[in-house]
């Protein structure tokens, strides 16, 4: 990875930020670690916040990878 570290920052926040929302979208990690610490009665709302998340995320990777393309071909 090259480049501009601004561009080497978002690439990895949208990357870590996929991964992070995807593990709690697609498997019960959240909702043991709410368990354990007393707070499951969030659980109802876990969509309603994720699923964005996931999307605004994917956005973002998406974004990223798009913008160190284009400064690549007018390198």
């Amino acid at each position: 990875m090259s480049g501009d570290p601004s561009e080497r920052r978002l690439l990895i926040t949208g990357i870590v930020g996929t991964v992070i929302a995807a593990l709690c979208c697609f498997t019960p990690v959240l909702a043991v670690l709410l368990g354990f610490v007393g707070l499951s009665a969030l659980l109802g709302w876990l969509d309603v916040v994720l699923l964005p998340a996931l999307a605004v995320f994917i956005g973002l990777t998406i974004y990223a990878l798009w913008r160190r393309q284009r400064n690549a071909r007018n390198s």
